[in-house]
């Protein structure tokens, strides 16, 4: 038995996001179908760095599956992509050792928020940045990012839904980066409970709109409230981004 660890592009539009749902498209479900296939038949099971909900889209997912088959690496890559629709793509396989598990060895992970601040909107871009043409303070914003940064419970910054009882992480970075009328938030932690990334998106967007001052997120999430912060971003402007391990 031979295990292959994927690294995966997803447009997120379209799908009811990335862990099986039944009657519903998701992209482990595409994956697992395309595998079938290339098995004869046989159901093969894949495992990920971690779900993504509905309209979040992936740069750098990462994901693992067993194998009887011994292919090489780039025809793995080609023969998967043959058998994907054309809103996932096989980024690079690799063979890996047996041990390597794609969610319980993630080191880190990067989340990256896209937001268009242009009056007029590009259409054709509605369902991959999160269009703000409303005032904003960036040197607020900006302020506000390092508040973030260490080890918090982020309890203010999760949905309600949150299932884990553990809301401690921490995060190692965060910047609000401006080019132009896009502004991209890019944020990296040890992992990341349900909704954080948007959660803190639209609390920092809030700061920028002069509701909340830089200097109320270390309250917010010292009240481990979710009424405390701010409200949650849209899910189309949001990417995984980069999935690390020990060996990258």
């Amino acid at each position: 038995m031979n295990r292959y660890k994927c690294t995966i592009a997803y447009d997120g539009a379209r799908f009811e996001g990335y862990q099986i749902q039944k009657e519903k498209r998701t992209v482990q479900l595409e994956i697992q179908k395309a595998l079938s296939r290339i098995h004869k038949g046989a159901e093969i099971k894949v495992y990920a760095s971690g779900r993504t909900d509905a309209g979040v889209h992936a740069e750098g997912q990462v994901l693992h599956f067993d194998s009887v088959l011994t292919i090489a690496e780039q025809a793995w890559q080609k023969a998967l992509n043959a058998n994907l629709p054309n809103d996932i793509w096989v980024k690079r396989v690799e063979k890996v050792d047996g041990s390597f598990h794609a969610r319980f060895e993630v080191v880190k992970k990067e989340y990256r928020y896209k937001l268009d601040l242009a009056e007029n909107f590009d259409v054709f871009r509605r369902d991959h940045v999160y269009h703000y043409p409303y005032p904003l303070n960036i040197e607020a914003i900006q302020e506000a990012c390092p508040f973030f940064i260490g080890e918090h419970d982020f309890t203010s910054f999760c949905s309600a839904k949150t299932e884990v009882e553990d809301k401690t992480r921490h995060i190692y970075s965060l910047e609000a980066v401006l080019e132009g009328n896009e502004l991209e938030f890019r944020i990296v932690g040890n992992g990341f409970l349900y909704n954080m990334v948007r959660i803190i998106v639209g609390t920092i967007l809030e700061i920028g709109q002069g509701k909340k001052l830089p200097t109320d997120i270390p309250s917010i999430l010292a009240a481990t409230n979710r009424k405390e912060a701010g409200k949650t971003a849209p899910a189309h402007g949001l990417y995984l981004w980069e999935v690390h391990y020990n060996d990258n």
